[in-house]
Formats: C-alpha cells, sequence, structure tokens
C-alpha cells in the first residue's frame, strides 16, 4: 500500500470523476475543502439528520426507528450536547478498484470535541458519503454546510482486489442523500 499524492488524486478526477465537484487547491475560506497534498477535504451538505430523545426509541442498528431523529437543512447546525447527528458530503465519490480510502475528521473540529467517524471508502464504492458526526461535548456544537469537515486519504494497493464493493452489491453503493443504517 501506499498513499496517493495530490498529482495522482488530480489526475483520477479528472481522468475518471473520481469526486465531483473537484477543487483543486485547498480553499481556505472558512473551514478549509479541497486538495491537500496526500488527501482531498471534504463538505458537508446543508442536510442533516440530529438525534433526539424526544420520542424515546432505541437506536437499534437491525431495526432503525425514523422517529430517532430530525430532519435540517440550513447553513449550519446545532448537534445538541453528547449527541450525534448524520449528514452526507457536498462530493460524489468514485474510488477506483485498486484504491482503498480512510476518511478522518478535520482537526478545527476534533479541537473542539466534534468527532467524525473515521471510514473506508472500499475499492469501487461510490456515492455520496453519509458523515456520522458526535458531538463530545457538554455543550452545543456548531456545523457548517458546504465547509471542510473530514479529509479522505487515498491508499493504493499493490495488487487489484479479487472482490470489490462494487462486485458484492454492497448495501451504500450509488447513495444520493443521508443513507439510515441497513443490516441485511
Amino acid at each position: 500500500m501506499s498513499v496517493k499524492s495530490d498529482r495522482w488524486i488530480q489526475e483520477m478526477s479528472r481522468k475518471h470523476a473520481m469526486i465531483r465537484p473537484f477543487s483543486r487547491r485547498l480553499i481556505k475560506k472558512g473551514i478549509s475543502y479541497g486538495l491537500s497534498s496526500y488527501g482531498y477535504d471534504i463538505r458537508v451538505a446543508d442536510e442533516f439528520k440530529i438525534f433526539t430523545n424526544v420520542n424515546s426509541e432505541i437506536v437499534d442498528p437491525k431495526n432503525f426507528s425514523l422517529n430517532s431523529f430530525i430532519d435540517v437543512k440550513a447553513k449550519s447546525v446545532l448537534i445538541p450536547p453528547n449527541s450525534f447527528a448524520l449528514a452526507r458530503s457536498v462530493e460524489y465519490f468514485k474510488i477506483p478498484r485498486d484504491v482503498i480510502t480512510i476518511c478522518l475528521g478535520k482537526s478545527t473540529y476534533a479541537r473542539c470535541g466534534i468527532i467524525v467517524n473515521v471510514t473506508p471508502f472500499e475499492p469501487e464504492w461510490e456515492g455520496h458519503a453519509t458523515l456520522e458526526i458526535s458531538n463530545t461535548t457538554p455543550l452545543p456544537a456548531k456545523i457548517y454546510a458546504n465547509e471542510g469537515l473530514a479529509q479522505i486519504v487515498f491508499l493504493g494497493a499493490d495488487e487489484i482486489c479479487r472482490v470489490s464493493y462494487k462486485d458484492r452489491k454492497g448495501k451504500y453503493q450509488g447513495q444520493q442523500s443521508i443513507t439510515l443504517p441497513r443490516a441485511k
């Protein structure tokens, strides 16, 4: 495995639409996003699902209740103390068969106690990423839409995988919006 550089990321995005929309440089307006030295900083869209306990639901990944959250579409959102939200990336991804990525939260948010779940984008996965955001603080936490939230690091394999996410018809393939848990 090797980490892929900014040149490789730019070339793959140009030739194969690996990231759409694609910013060829780091945009430092607000919380930065775009191409970095060895990764790509992605933005969070203006659609959020904020978890709530108002209905006293149990969070069950095998039987997820739509009453567990409220939908919010806004330029920014407050995540309640010690709570959680789902969002989606602005960018749409098409990961090559010989690449796996790791999605990591940005330091700016982490330093405020706001954690983005570490997750891979597997070979040949495509779609808008559903982002899991935890507010670990005892205070409300503000998230800004259309600004950077996480960084994607691209790792190139020494050989092509035998079975990709697309081959096994992964349950989160092609997602266009925030996708809830699927335990099938």
